[in-house]
Parts: C-alpha cells; sequence; structure tokens
C-alpha cells in the first residue's frame, strides 16, 4: 500500500505521528515502508526514532514542485490550510495529480484532502487512519452514500476506464439520481453489494416512466464495444471496458510489430471493439518466440497464451484452411486460439471471424479473429490475508489486520464476525458473510476470487491459525497443488480466545498450557479422550474450546472427570463468553463445581493446574520465581 507514498513533516511532533508508517520492516511479505522527507533540523530526532529518511535542502514548496509527479500519494504533519497552499500551484487534473492525506499531530485525524477516488487518497486515508488508530475524514459524497465511486467501480477488477463525462455522472450518483448501467461484459460482483437505497437503474428499462424522477439523468455502460459520446449530450455517459476480449493472432515469421498492432487496431475499430476492452493475445505455440508478438505483449502488458496444434485443431470454427493444416497441423490458428483462450466449451463466443491484414510498407502478414470471455482478465497476482480478529471488540484487532480488511478487494468470514468488523468495512468492497458451518465452502470460495486475482481476507475470530480459517484455506491450497506464490498469502495473527479469557481473569497460563477442543465433528471422540488424559496426568493447564452444544453434553463431563483424577476440585476455572462484547460474561468458579454454572459453545473454559490458584478474585497460575528467591 506505500510502495510509493512520501511522508513529509517539519516538527519533532509531526515526525513522531508518521514514525509508525515509516518502520521499516524484514518481512517482505509487509508493505513497504513509506518514504520520509524531512527538514535537515529533525535529522537528530529521526535518528533517536531509529526511522530511514531523506532530507530535503530546498524550501518545501520548491520540494514538492520537484517531486510532484515522482510519488502516487503524499501524507503530510501539517496544518491542513499550510498543506492547501503548498499543493495549489501544483494541482492540475484530479486523474493525474498524487493523492494528498493530512495527519493531525495529535494522530486523531487523517483527512483525505484531494485525489480522494483515482489517486486512491481515500484508501490511503483509511489505511493510515488503521496504523494510527486514528478516525478518517473522508468528504467525497459517494462515500456518506455507502456507493462505489464510478470513476473506480472497475479498479479491482482490472477493467480499462473508458470516455465519458466522468464529472456530471458522479454528480448523477452523489445527487441520489436516477442512473442506468447497462453491462454486458464483466463481473457483476460489485452489484450484489451495493446499499438498498442506490439509485442505479439496470439494464434497459421495460417500461415507461411514470414521472420524470424516475427517468434516468446518466448513464454507464460496462462493455467490450468503444462507444462514441457527443459532448453536448443531455444525458452524460461514460463507459468501462472489462478485459473480456482474447485476439488470435496467427502471422507470418517476422512480421513486424508494428504490423501486428496495427492489424490488431484496424480488427477492433471496424468492429467497435475497445483496444482497452483486450485481455491478451492467443495464438500456436510454434509462435511462442515470434518477436513482434513477444514485442508488443510486453509493452502493452498483455498476457501471450500459446496452445498446441493438437488443441487447436479440436476447436470448431467458421473458417477452417486445409493449406492452414497443412502447414501447421491445424486447421486453424487465429479462431481457434481465441476461442480456446477464451471460452473453449462455447464456439459462440467469437465475436470477429479472422481477418488479413497487410499494410504497404510493413512486412509480412497477420490474421486477427477476435473472442470474448464470459470472466474478465484482472492482470494481477491476487493475495489472500488470513485474518484473526480478536474477541471482537474493534480495539482487540491490530493495525496490521485492521488495514488488510479495509484494503481487501473481498471480505468473506462467518456472518456473526462480519457484522463486528463492519465499521472496517469501505463502500465497494464485496463482502460475503456465510453461515457457520460453510468453513470449506468460504475457503474455497476465497481461493477462487484470490486465484483470479482479488485481494481477499478471510477472517476468523481470534487467531485464525488456531481452530480458524489459515489451516483449512492451507489445506486447501495445498489440494489444489499450489505452488506457495499464486496467490499469495500473508497471516495476520489475532487474540486468541484464550488470550482474551486469560486476560480478563488474571494470569491463568503463566505456565505449561494446551488448548483441546472438545467438538468431535472433526477429530474422533477416541483421539481427543487420549489428548484430555494427557494433559491431566502432565499437570497442564487446560483451554477448552467448544465446550458443550445442546446435543453434546457428555464430553464436557468426561473432561471435568478425568482432569479430577489428577488435581483438586478446588482448583480454579474460568468460564468466559462473549469477551470484550457487550454481552460478555465470565466466571470464576472451581473443577468441582464449575457445572453450576452455564457453559456453551461460546464459553471458553480454563482449567488450573495443581499450582493454580484464586486470590482477591484474580486467577493466578505461579511460574516459580518466587520459590527459586534466595
Amino acid at each position: 500500500m506505500f510502495s510509493n507514498l512520501a511522508a513529509i513533516t517539519t516538527t519533532p511532533a509531526g515526525l513522531r505521528c508518521l514514525a509508525p508508517l515509516c518502520e521499516k520492516t524484514t518481512d517482505k511479505k509487509n508493505e513497504e515502508a513509506a518514504q520520509l522527507w524531512i527538514a535537515p533540523k529533525l535529522e537528530t530526532t529521526a535518528q533517536a526514532l531509529g526511522l530511514s529518511y531523506q532530507v530535503y535542502d530546498t524550501s518545501l514548496g520548491d520540494f514538492l514542485k520537484s517531486t510532484w509527479e515522482t510519488y502516487d500519494a503524499f501524507a503530510f504533519c501539517l496544518a491542513s490550510g499550510a498543506v492547501v497552499r503548498l499543493i495549489a500551484p501544483l494541482l492540475t487534473d484530479k486523474a493525474s495529480d498524487p493523492a494528498v492525506v493530512v495527519v493531525d499531530p495529535a494522530s486523531k485525524f487523517v483527512i483525505s484532502l484531494c485525489g480522494g477516488h483515482q489517486g486512491g487518497g481515500d484508501r490511503i486515508t483509511q489505511h493510515i487512519s488503521q496504523r494510527l488508530n486514528a478516525d478518517p475524514v473522508l468528504t467525497g459524497a459517494t462515500n456518506a452514500l455507502d456507493l462505489p465511486a464510478i470513476d473506480t467501480l472497475g479498479n479491482p477488477f482490472g477493467w480499462e476506464k473508458g470516455t465519458g463525462n466522468w464529472l456530471k455522472v458522479s454528480s448523477a450518483i452523489a445527487h441520489q439520481s436516477p442512473v442506468q448501467v447497462i453491462q454486458e461484459a464483466g463481473s457483476d460482483l460489485w452489484q450484489s453489494h451495493l446499499p438498498s437505497s442506490h439509485t442505479f437503474q439496470f439494464g434497459f428499462p421495460e417500461f415507461e416512466a411514470r414521472d420524470e424522477t424516475e427517468s434516468p439523468r446518466a448513464r454507464v455502460w460496462i462493455s467490450s464495444i468503444q462507444r462514441s459520446f457527443a459532448p453536448d449530450s443531455a444525458m452524460p455517459k461514460v463507459q468501462w471496458h472489462p478485459r473480456v476480449l482474447w485476439v488470435g493472432i496467427g502471422c507470418e515469421r517476422d512480421t513486424d510489430q508494428a504490423l501486428v498492432e496495427y492489424a490488431i487496431e484496424k480488427v477492433a475499430r471496424e468492429n467497435h471493439l475497445a483496444l482497452g476492452a483486450i485481455a491478451g493475445l492467443a495464438t500456436l505455440d510454434l509462435k511462442a518466440d515470434e518477436v513482434a508478438l513477444l514485442g508488443l505483449t510486453q509493452e502493452k502488458n498483455w498476457p501471450l497464451k500459446c496452445f498446441s496444434p493438437e488443441l487447436l485443431k479440436t476447436v470448431e470454427v467458421p473458417t477452417p484452411s486445409n493449406i492452414v493444416e497443412k502447414e501447421v497441423g491445424t486447421p486453424s490458428v487465429a479462431e481457434a486460439a481465441a476461442i480456446t483462450a477464451a471460452d473453449p466449451q462455447n464456439p459462440d463466443c467469437l465475436k470477429v471471424k479472422k481477418q488479413i491484414v497487410k499494410k504497404e510498407g510493413l512486412k509480412g502478414a497477420v490474421t486477427v479473429a477476435i473472442a470474448q470471455s464470459p470472466t474478465e482478465y484482472i492482470g494481477r497476482t491476487g493475495h489472500l490475508h488470513l485474518i484473526g480478529t480478536g474477541p471482537g471488540s474493534l480495539n482487540q484487532i491490530t493495525p496490521a489486520a485492521k488495514s488488510a480488511i479495509t484494503n481487501a478487494d473481498v471480505v468473506i468470514g462467518y456472518a456473526l464476525y462480519v457484522d463486528l468488523i463492519r465499521p472496517l468495512l469501505r463502500p465497494a468492497q464485496i463482502v460475503e458473510g456465510l453461515p457457520i458451518t460453510q468453513e470449506r465452502q468460504r475457503a474455497e470460495r476465497a481461493i477462487e476470487l484470490a486465484t483470479w486475482g482479488l485481494t481477499v481476507a478471510v477472517i476468523s475470530s481470534g487467531d485464525c491459525g488456531i481452530y480458524g480459517m489459515a489451516g483449512l484455506v492451507l489445506e486447501q491450497l495445498q489440494a489444489n497443488k499450489w505452488d506457495g506464490k499464486t496467490p499469495s498469502v500473508q497471516v495476520f495473527p489475532g487474540v486468541s480466545a484464550l488470550q482474551s479469557a486469560a486476560s480478563r481473569v488474571g494470569a491463568p497460563l503463566m505456565h505449561d498450557f494446551c488448548a483441546i477442543s472438545l467438538s468431535d465433528l472433526l477429530t474422533p471422540w477416541p483421539v481427543i479422550q487420549k489428548r484430555l488424559r494427557a494433559a491431566a496426568e502432565g499437570d497442564f493447564i487446560v483451554a477448552l474450546y467448544n465446550p458443550k452444544s445442546k446435543t453434546r453434553t457428555e464430553q464436557i463431563v468426561f473432561a471435568r472427570d478425568t482432569l479430577l483424577q489428577h488435581r483438586s476440585a478446588e482448583t480454579p476455572v474460568a468460564l468466559a463468553r462473549s469477551l470484550y462484547r457487550s454481552d460478555e460474561q465470565i466466571t470464576l468458579t472451581t473443577l468441582g463445581d464449575m457445572f453450576e454454572h452455564p457453559i456453551d459453545m461460546l464459553t471458553t473454559v480454563i482449567i488450573g493446574n495443581s499450582n493454580s490458584r484464586i486470590h482477591a478474585g484474580w486467577f493466578i497460575t505461579p511460574r516459580g520465581y518466587l520459590d527459586n528467591l534466595s
């Protein structure tokens, strides 16, 4: 997130404020630190804080003028008025200006000042606010409406932003006027996560508007088609182009790159297809080393898919060629490759039959065919963020975990846990809350979306690696023959239930302890019994998860009776339920009396060892320090 962010301040207080954003890390999976820029007078303070920094030796205004186009974003810890005066001469166009964020010296507020949508300022503001435990200040109209900004709507999906009057369409949305959306390509996931109050009208209306208030005031096209909009049209329009077009290419050996590019542009233009909708090129594997194709795909950042003649000859095409088959082993290259890349089970995905293009002055000949995929090419490596959200209170979630949730394209989790972290969510995020029993479905869905190219946050209560989703997701990746890299995985630890329970009652875990789940849905009951006996005999402090349900009541009795064989009935026991939430319940009791209190699936049970005790209402397990004093 901070790969190209400059952090700037002119005071020691501001330096201490920005320090968390500029700390270097040795974890290569972590985001890079912001680049800190300071005046010479702050060097001593920066060194004392152990920060990496650079010094500007001109006025701050001159420094900004020289670096304005170098960074994607600037974060200032200065008075907002001073920042406004500094950047005012530099602002030109919100589509190209860097984002500007202001942090107050007390770290209470982070303000998205400029470039909130297109510059990513709003997301950076939310990210910084989580790192600093501050309140984000977002003044964009769509934020208040909990709507995605129309000028960044397609960014998560890799869509290409097309032409149109973006300002007027955005204004219509901000005024909650009816806005028609005609989506002919790309993912419609974003539609499923709009607030009920939205005023979008999807598709072509099948009715005559009853009154003027129902008529759309603007239109959004999401399509592979390139449309031309009249600049003076009464209805403002914009267009997004999902990258769904796969261009099949056949060409003579050593064809000029300029001819390949010309041919693609010519065929697309003649068929009213947007160049921004091109996902990549597809061809015969014999052309995998063709200089023109390699050069063009590198220049355009397009993938190049190459297929064997054996595969291509199985594809049904409208214009096969016996001559081509004799030469390369398949009756079709361009058409068959385009279909295979786009949707091999659907020959009807071919939108443009093969066309042969030559041009005077350019060497070679190019055959072009175009097919449309039902799924867009995002063009990014996906990420899986496996996140522990702690016991349920927002202030018990680590700043890194908060940032990962806020920055994710998708958040997936048990519906109750999603509700608990809802204040961290932002407009335009895809949020999928599934029932408690659908852990495997959650894992599979997260992997599917991350493999596609999205950043997916999978949340678990407590620590995601302790009876949480981390293990299941990694197991599923292994079953899918994951290479360990794509999608990338990062695990964000959380405060576990046993830690939360311990913190509420004292220090019960000060000596060796173990955690045992009494649920036999995934672990055979005889195995659980064996572990309980070993924990009892070894005098471990024991944390019991999933101790009792409406239908499973005998396991907790076995656990209590097994432990009573090796420790006193007066052994302290803590029963903790819904920790750090409004309905929190904490009970201190004993091993002999624990069943006199309610226990259910939401209860974490901590049973002390033979040396544990309760003193003045606090649960204490001695570590042995005082026993070793001479």
